[in-house]
């Protein structure tokens, strides 16, 4: 695969300049300091926190902690989230995006959050698809990996509805918590995104 040495220069215009997507329920935007409330709201339940790094926010204020370090992000040209609008309520009902980006390798890791108030409506899965499709047309990714608990059922329903192929299980590889966790690897590949074309368009 030819890599744009372009966006090998320059990687961090990518986030820097983060554009908005479109799916036909869904708007994936840059975060914005007024979008805390909305965090707070889906961040603040358990059920959501149960299966991520970060902790149960408490307060307002840990969203906008939380918000700022993602502008933080922007600001250094940083792979970081999207937020994700639900367009029928017009509010910020999760993220979704990119953890790291090697992009030597052409690979990048992918991972998302969604109130769950909107679970089991496949709202996360197009969004998903909207992020993959975005890896792989805008930074050229060859590779894409996801990573979600063992009893994580529903996150790897949607990783699979996606394409994403189950490699294996990391044993022990993420300290969280409090305790070791293992995890369950998925990945796809641009020639399986070109093959399934699940694209929202």
């Amino acid at each position: 695969m030819e890599i744009d040495l372009k966006i090998i220069a320059n990687p961090q215009e990518i986030f820097r300049e983060l554009p908005t997507l479109e799916t036909p329920r869904l708007k994936l935007r840059r975060l914005m300091t007024r979008d805390a409330n909305d965090v707070y709201e889906y961040a603040s339940d358990p059920n959501v926190s149960r299966f991520v790094t970060w902790e149960t926010h408490r307060s307002v204020a840990d969203s906008l902690h939380f918000v700022r370090m993602v502008l933080n992000s922007y600001n250094r040209g940083e792979p970081t989230s999207w937020g994700i609008v639900y367009k029928e309520d017009r509010k910020i009902i999760g993220t979704g995006g990119y953890h790291w980006w090697q992009v030597d390798s052409a690979r990048a890791e992918i991972g998302y959050a969604i109130s769950s108030r909107y679970w089991n409506r496949g709202i996360m899965t197009e969004a998903l698809n909207a992020m993959v499709e975005f890896g792989f047309e805008k930074m050229l990714l060859n590779r894409i990996e996801a990573r979600c608990y063992i009893k994580n059922s529903a996150s790897e329903r949607v990783l699979q509805k996606c394409g994403f192929r189950f490699e294996g299980i990391m044993r022990e590889s993420l300290y969280v918590k409090g305790e070791f966790q293992d995890l369950k690897l998925y990945s796809v590949l641009k020639k399986d995104f070109e093959e399934l074309g699940f694209k929202n368009s």
